[in-house]
C-alpha cells in the first residue's frame, strides 16, 4: 500500500480539462501525518494562547494594584516625614519655653525622633521586594513615633502647670518680634561694618522702610527715651526677673519715660539715627546687665 502510485484527478473548468497528480503511497501518508500534526499543534497552541492572555490580564491588574499601593506608601511616608517635622518643631518651641522660665539648660537640635536613623521613606519608584520591607519600617516608625508623642505629652502638661504658674514672668518675657524686616546682623561676633575688624554685635539688626513701626515684645516700663551716643535715638524698656530691651536708631518714639507698655503696644518707630549705615532697628535683650541673644527669646 505503501509503495503503490496513486493518481489524483483534478478537473478544471465545464470543457473537460484535468490535471493528473502523481504520489506513492508513503508520500500521501506523510502528507497526511504533516497536516495532523500541524491540526494537533495548532490545537495545542491555541489552549497556551488563551492561558496567555488571561496571564496577561491578571499581570496588567497585578502591575496596576501595585503602582496604587506604592502611591500610597509614598503618600503615607510623605504623611509619616511631615509628622516628625512637627514633632520636632514642637520640641524645640518647648525647650524655649522651658529656658524662659528656667526649667531646662539650652535647646539642643534635635536630628530624629527617639534618636533613630532619619530614614527618608519616599523614592520616586519602590521596586515590589521593597514594598515589605518598607511596610515594616513604617510601621516600626509609627510605633517608635507613637512612643515620642505620648512623652511629649507628659512634658507639655508639665511645661503647662509651669506656664500657669508663672504667667506674669511669662507675660513680662520678649517673646515676639519687635518689628518686620530681615535680619542683617544676628547677635555675636561679626566684622565691624566700620572698621573692618572682628567685634561682637550685642544684639540683632533687623533692616526695613524708614517708619516701620516698632511694637513692645512683653510688658514693662519705659526707662529710657531720648538719644543715646552712638545707639541714636533710644528707647530702654525694662521687664521682670532683671530683662532689659534696647531699641537704637529709631526715627522717633512713641512712648515716655516711666511709661507702662503691654505686649504688642506700639513704642517707636524705624530710623537711621546715631552710628549706622542704614534704616534698621538695633534690638537688644539683656538680663542683669549681660547681653544675650534675643533668638533665645524669640517664640514666633
Amino acid at each position: 500500500m505503501l509503495f503503490n502510485k496513486y493518481h489524483i484527478v483534478i478537473f478544471k473548468g465545464d470543457q473537460g480539462c484535468c490535471s493528473k497528480l502523481r504520489l506513492r503511497g508513503w508520500l500521501l501518508c506523510a502528507l497526511l501525518l504533516v497536516m495532523a500534526g500541524l491540526v494537533g499543534s495548532n490545537i495545542y497552541f491555541a489552549k497556551y494562547y488563551s492561558q496567555y492572555h488571561t496571564l496577561r490580564d491578571k499581570l496588567a491588574s497585578s502591575e496596576k494594584l501595585v503602582d496604587e499601593q506604592n502611591v500610597q506608601i509614598l503618600s503615607m511616608a510623605g504623611k509619616l516625614k511631615s509628622i516628625r517635622d512637627d514633632l520636632q518643631r514642637i520640641r524645640q518651641f518647648d525647650s524655649k519655653l522651658r529656658i524662659m522660665i528656667n526649667m531646662d539648660r539650652e535647646p539642643a537640635e534635635t536630628s530624629s525622633v527617639g534618636g533613630a536613623r532619619t530614614d527618608d521613606f519616599s523614592s520616586d519608584y519602590l521596586p515590589i521586594h521593597r514594598q515589605e520591607l518598607l511596610a515594616r519600617k513604617m510601621h516600626s516608625f509609627l510605633k517608635q513615633l507613637n512612643t515620642e508623642v505620648r512623652l511629649e505629652e507628659v512634658k507639655q502638661q508639665e511645661l503647662l502647670n509651669a506656664l500657669n504658674e508663672n504667667r506674669e514672668l511669662l507675660a513680662a518675657t520678649p517673646s515676639i518680634w519687635p518689628t518686620e524686616g530681615w535680619i542683617t546682623s544676628p547677635f555675636g561676633p561679626r566684622r565691624s561694618p566700620f572698621t573692618g575688624r572682628k567685634d561682637f554685635h550685642k544684639g540683632l539688626d533687623i533692616s526695613n522702610r524708614p517708619g516701620t513701626p516698632i511694637y513692645a515684645p512683653a510688658n514693662g516700663e519705659v526707662l529710657f527715651t531720648g538719644t543715646d551716643g552712638a545707639y541714636g535715638r533710644t528707647v530702654l524698656v525694662r521687664h521682670s526677673a532683671g530683662i532689659v530691651t534696647r531699641y537704637a536708631h529709631l526715627r522717633s518714639s512713641a512712648v515716655k519715660k516711666g511709661q507702662k507698655v503691654a505686649r504688642g503696644e506700639l513704642i517707636a518707630y524705624m530710623g537711621n539715627t546715631g552710628r549706622s549705615t542704614g534704616p534698621h532697628l538695633h534690638y537688644e535683650v539683656r538680663l542683669n546687665g549681660v547681653c544675650v541673644d534675643p533668638m533665645r527669646y524669640i517664640l514666633n
